[in-house]
């Protein structure tokens, strides 16, 4: 089925002009599609004719709230997200003094199989379309009331395991007739496909590019992230360097702290002989417990003195703010847990 939200204002101008409709018709539809309307019916400024035309033939396929919840603490919002066909996916609105930011989902499960996500445990089940990423900023602006400004690609799926509807979309939020949002404001977060980092930056897309590396060598990554098997340390880290030079983007270095796996002052250094010379960000973060997972979160203390090595040795180091841990805010989490009870009703 062809999904108009997911077309660009020419791609749905060549629709309306088969429909025998002016050139202008086509910004307006885009604008309507890109406010979050969830029928044809609400585009009063089209004829009624066209309207029931395009109802028939470009059904608007809005999702549906499943679960909705929000953190006590902070006033993180988590949405369980009902797509047309069935499936489910996440989506979590977070709240920081620059702005709203919404971390999407990229795909209906994921096939990586990093050992400490909840995300990956059933398997990947299919890509997200366009507009059912789009989907999932415009209706959360809609039911929270509140506006986004940054978006993540960091939910669940490898965005770039589905990377021509991530660019597509990345091309419609983008447009200054829809939300508008700008590439700055946005980040995309790889497990590390290192042809696809490599095509991304040929694109010279001003987005950032947040690398999922949680371990200082092979040996860590083989274990918990099995993408590294694929395309090793020694692949990944030139690769990220490439980046650089094709863009002029800092990466960013997601680094999720294990408890005697990836936490030790030995392997801060690892990490930082590994990043010397590339212009860097290490975000750590304090590991979300996963019921089916064996793996722990670092002490505080080995938090700060993992942090303080790197900021010594000068790799810009922060520690994420843990948002929404009363909510099962980590990846895939809710998912899990709306699909296990579904299966047993």
């Amino acid at each position: 089925m062809n999904h108009l939200k997911s077309m660009t204002i020419p791609e749905i101008g060549e629709v309306l002009k088969e429909l025998g409709q002016p050139a202008f018709r086509a910004k307006q539809v885009f604008s309507w599609l890109h406010k979050g309307v969830r029928s044809f019916e609400e585009m009063t400024n089209l004829p009624k004719s066209l309207r029931d035309t395009l109802e028939s033939g470009y059904p608007i396929c809005a999702p549906e709230v499943v679960r909705k919840q929000t953190s006590k603490k902070d006033g993180t919002i988590k949405y369980l997200w009902k797509l047309s066909d069935g499936n489910c996916v996440e989506t979590v609105l977070m709240r920081y003094h620059y702005g709203n930011t919404v971390c999407i989902s990229t795909e209906v499960g994921c096939r990586m199989g990093c050992a400490f996500c909840a995300s990956t445990l059933g398997g990947l089940v299919r890509p997200l379309e366009p507009f059912e990423m789009i989907d999932q900023v415009l209706f959360t602006q809609v039911d929270s009331g509140l506006p986004v400004s940054h978006i993540v690609l960091m939910g669940i799926g490898e965005p770039l395991d589905n990377m021509e509807n991530v660019l597509r979309f990345l091309e419609l939020v983008n447009s200054p007739e829809g939300m508008n949002i700008s590439m700055r404001h946005i980040s995309l977060s790889t497990c590390g496909l290192v042809p696809k980092i490599d095509e991304l930056g040929d694109k010279k897309l001003q987005i950032s590019l947040a690398i999922s590396l949680h371990g200082p060598n092979n040996e860590i990554r083989n274990r918990i992230m099995p993408v590294n098997k694929a395309y090793p340390i020694e692949q990944l880290i030139p690769a990220c360097r490439r980046y650089y030079e094709k863009t002029s983007r800092r990466i960013h270095f997601e680094y999720a702290m294990i408890q005697g796996v990836n936490d030790t002052p030995e392997h801060a250094k690892q990490l930082l002989s590994l990043l010397k010379g590339l212009p860097s960000h290490v975000n750590m973060i304090p590991l979300n417990h996963v019921e089916e997972s064996p793996y722990k979160p670092s002490t505080k203390s080995a938090v700060a003195a993992f942090q303080k090595i790197l900021e010594d040795g000068g790799v810009t180091a922060t520690v994420r703010r843990t948002l929404g841990s009363d909510i099962d805010a980590s990846c895939g989490q809710l998912r899990r847990k709306y699909t296990r009870q579904t299966e047993n009703d």
